[in-house]
């Protein structure tokens, strides 16, 4: 009895080392990825200074500077001019850019800043592109004048020092309305169809390192080449597989299509400001923009005195950072670690077959119902997040990226765990420790396979980790077997070899503790294999590292990247990683053949109250004031022929400020064609005596096709057509630029079907031609768009605990006309 008191704290006290070991890891992790300190407008004229490209932002990006806006033409003028005076040929290029999507044809009227810098002996063009141009909602200080303020600081390091390759520097204009000006630079400039080395620059959020987190095909050079030069390299080939699955793009994806090779870069941190007035230069972190910096100079110096076609491979990287190191290979090897993962957790079903720790039926049992803790994690992390919006409906706007989150992620992840731990304990005395264990690392290894055959850059964070984890498993099964008969005698009685690693378990079995000895004879042969004991605990913690490492980065990251509202892909990543540290639950648990006592369970209640206990701190903690506004959404829309005005919100649950406004949801009153919805709020609005109306002339009807001219006037910059008929191409130009044609498919939902917007629309209008399903006349609503809200009689700015929301519609007034053509 004494000994069996003696060991238990034993045990206890193995599983708190373990669990300092792994959190130390996570910590670790978590410290390897911070950004960079500023360095002061001091430092040596040869770095990149923080403090000097945040002189030029307060020059540029102090307020929004949407396509087609004076705003944009300052910070034009201002960046031409700095260019310049770096000894750069600077040139703007006035394009219209053009993007479709379903239903939309989307053009635009660009102003490009292209600046080259010729090379001592090119092998080709280094182009640095970042866009000047913000949404309308606000300054755009992140995303992406830190970029392009960067771009001037890079300029200024680099100095007369002479490089090999032409350099280009791109500032876009047009990205926030469908990479408009990338569009048309890779579409009708010289330099954008010659090709060569791109790197772009992006923020999706104020803060965080730089990450690069998208590649072009091909890109093991040019990940060699960034893990050399770039001081503190961040980001994973996890981030760029996935990336190129999603319908998402930024200016790297006209110009890749164009035929360069690149790197894209963003940081994605404090995201809950993107795209509103709050990312401005008070919010900016300028550790990110030293890092952004850095980087940028450091391969602006690389790969400019490169040989640039030899860096172009026919195969992509597999690249990640542990322990501080950037860790690189190709592609080649992707398979090979996953068959190997697969094949060391067969190898360890194995060995703990015939060690009769488990049976094949109870292992597939056990492999089978790993999807229940793992689809059960996402079920309830989607869950949580219905609650919380159901709870305060204002999250509902922010898409999930809220202000302060720690509070509900830890929860998430919390109850991730407490799911995984939940089938363990309901499954071990039936199935066995071992099965379970087994079959959990069954699942990340299968995800290795499957990643290997659709997004090879994303196998190593399930196969690594696996592979090691198995490996620890036969090392400790291993470790066991070497103690002799004394060790196999305690370690479960009998021949049923050590109950190393949690995998003991099933009938007859004895203790279920693999690596934690114990069992009914204690006396001298516990005392001989306490040391196996100690051994397997280190192996099986050394083991688990990368899993920690690894998995809890991409966790932090998918939660930056996807917000609360997409929090099932977070918990099935935090379940994951619960199933490879099931061995563990072992240094906390009763044998599994001991008799089962109720009360036991209740030890999990402080666990599961916390949760809840969790979601309170955190909406608690998580309350709207002037630094973390709520966001809401208000237009005014008025029809120019019969005059009648409304106020429009798209918000789930408005406001006190919003219900000022808007009433019910009565959308009768809006101009044909305009946006309907079951959810949309409205409410009267009083007219506006003098607003420029848009004009459609008909210039051409032939068949199928019309011609139109649109214009709109002043203070308007852009003009949307909504079309009564489905739309299969549209062609736009304006005065003294090339028409650009886009094919149209599908149609746009809660609207009708076909749509055109032309942004930055000039004031001698543009020429549009669309072609429309079906023949005959056609009604055509056409909106006249003008920024802000204040010139509308009674209106009262928002307060500061409010922002205007993302959508593109926001804040807009709207001057709607109907054409029969």
């Amino acid at each position: 009895m004494r000994a069996k008191l003696i060991d238990v704290p034993r045990r206890a006290v193995a599983g708190l080392v373990a669990a300092l070991a792994l959190a130390a890891a996570v910590l670790l992790a978590a410290m390897t990825d911070s950004t960079m300190q500023p360095l002061p407008a001091s430092a040596p004229p040869g770095e990149f200074s923080a403090a000097r490209a945040f002189a030029h932002l307060e020059r540029f990006a102090a307020e929004p500077r949407p396509i087609g806006g004076p705003a944009g033409e300052r910070a034009r003028n201002y960046l031409a001019g700095q260019l310049r005076a770096a000894g750069l040929k600077v040139e703007v290029q006035r394009a219209v850019g053009a993007n479709a999507s379903t239903g939309l044809a989307s053009f635009g009227q660009v102003h490009n800043l292209v600046a080259t810098r010729r090379g001592t002996a090119s092998t080709g063009t280094l182009l640095i592109a970042a866009h000047y141009d913000s949404a309308a909602m606000g300054p755009g200080a992140s995303d992406d004048a830190a970029a392009v303020a960067a771009m001037l600081e890079t300029v200024r390091a680099l100095g007369d020092a002479p490089l090999r390759n032409d350099l280009v520097l791109l500032m876009t204009d047009g990205e926030e309305d469908g990479v408009l000006g990338a569009e048309a630079f890779a579409r009708e400039h010289p330099l954008g169809r010659a090709g060569g080395v791109l790197l772009n620059w992006e923020a999706r959020g104020v803060a965080g390192p730089s990450l690069m987190f998208e590649t072009s095909p091909g890109d093991a050079g040019l990940v060699r080449a960034f893990a050399a030069a770039a001081p503190r390299p961040r980001g994973d080939s996890t981030m760029a597989a996935l990336y190129r699955l999603l319908p998402n793009n930024t200016d790297f994806t006209p110009l890749t299509a164009a035929g360069f090779a690149g790197l894209n870069f963003a940081y994605i941190e404090r995201s809950s400001h993107y795209h509103t007035a709050r990312d401005s230069l008070a919010e900016l972190d300028r550790g990110s923009l030293q890092h952004h910096g850095s980087t940028m100079l450091a391969l602006a110096r690389a790969l400019g005195g490169a040989d640039l076609p030899a860096l172009r491979a026919g195969h992509d990287a597999t690249y990640f950072r542990i322990f501080g190191v950037m860790v690189t290979y190709p592609d080649a090897l992707v398979w090979p670690l996953a068959g190997l993962a697969v094949a060391a957790v067969l190898g360890l079903a194995a060995v703990a077959r015939v060690r009769r720790l488990l049976s094949v039926p109870r292992l597939v049992a056990a492999a089978v119902s790993g999807v229940l803790p793992l689809g059960g994690a996402a079920l309830l992390a989607q869950g949580l997040w219905e609650v919380l919006v159901a709870w305060r409906p204002a999250y509902d706007g922010m898409g999930g990226l809220l202000h302060r989150p720690d509070a509900f992620r830890v929860a998430v992840v919390l109850q991730s765990g407490l799911v995984v731990l939940a089938w363990y304990l309901l499954l071990r005395r039936r199935l066995g420790p071992a099965a379970l264990a087994v079959g959990g690392l069954a699942w990340p290894a299968g995800l290795g396979a499957l990643c290997a055959a659709v997004a090879p850059g994303a196998s190593f964070v399930f196969a690594l980790p696996t592979l090691f984890c198995a490996l620890a498993a036969l090392a400790t099964l291993a470790l066991g077997r070497r103690r002799g008969p004394a060790a196999l005698a305690s370690a479960g009685g009998g021949r049923r070899g050590p109950a190393a690693l949690a995998l003991g378990g099933g009938r007859r079995r004895g203790p279920a503790a693999l690596a934690l000895g114990g069992g009914r004879r204690r006396g001298p042969a516990a005392l001989v294999s306490k040391g196996g004991r100690r051994g397997a605990v280190v192996v099986l913690t050394a083991g688990a590292v990368p899993a920690v490492m690894l998995l809890s980065g991409l966790v932090r990251t998918v939660f930056d990247g996807m917000g609360l509202a997409l929090g099932g892909a977070s918990a099935l990543l935090a379940a994951l990683l619960g199933l490879m540290l099931l061995p563990f639950a072992e240094l906390w648990l009763p044998e599994p053949d001991a008799p089962a006592r109720p009360r036991r369970a209740l030890r999990l209640a402080p666990a599961i109250a916390l949760v809840p206990a969790l979601v309170a701190a955190g909406l608690a903690a998580d309350r709207f004031d002037a630094r973390h506004p709520g966001r809401t959404h208000l237009a005014y829309v008025m029809d120019a022929g019969s005059r009648t005005a409304s106020w429009v919100s798209a918000d789930r649950e408005p406001p006190a400020w919003t219900r000022r406004y808007v009433t019910g949801h009565d959308t009768a009153p809006l101009p044909p064609g305009y946006a309907r919805g079951a959810g949309l709020w409205t409410g009267p609005a009083p007219a506006l005596a003098r607003a420029a109306a848009p004009r459609l002339t008909v210039l051409r009807r032939t068949g199928d096709r019309v011609e139109l001219r649109v214009s709109a006037g002043r203070p308007a910059r852009s003009v949307t057509l909504r079309v009564e008929r489905p739309i299969t191409e549209a062609t736009a130009a304006t005065a003294g630029t090339a028409p650009v044609t886009v094919a149209v498919a599908g149609t746009r939902a809660n609207t009708w079907p076909g749509e055109i917007r032309f942004r930055g629309l000039p004031d001698t209008g543009a020429r549009v031609t669309l072609r429309v399903q079906g023949a005959g006349k056609v009604r055509i609503t056409a909106i006249a768009e003008s920024d802000g809200l204040s010139v509308v009689p009674g209106f009262v700015p928002r307060p500061q605990d409010l922002v205007a929301a993302t959508r593109e519609d926001g804040d807009l007034v709207a001057i709607a006309r109907t054409y029969d053509v």
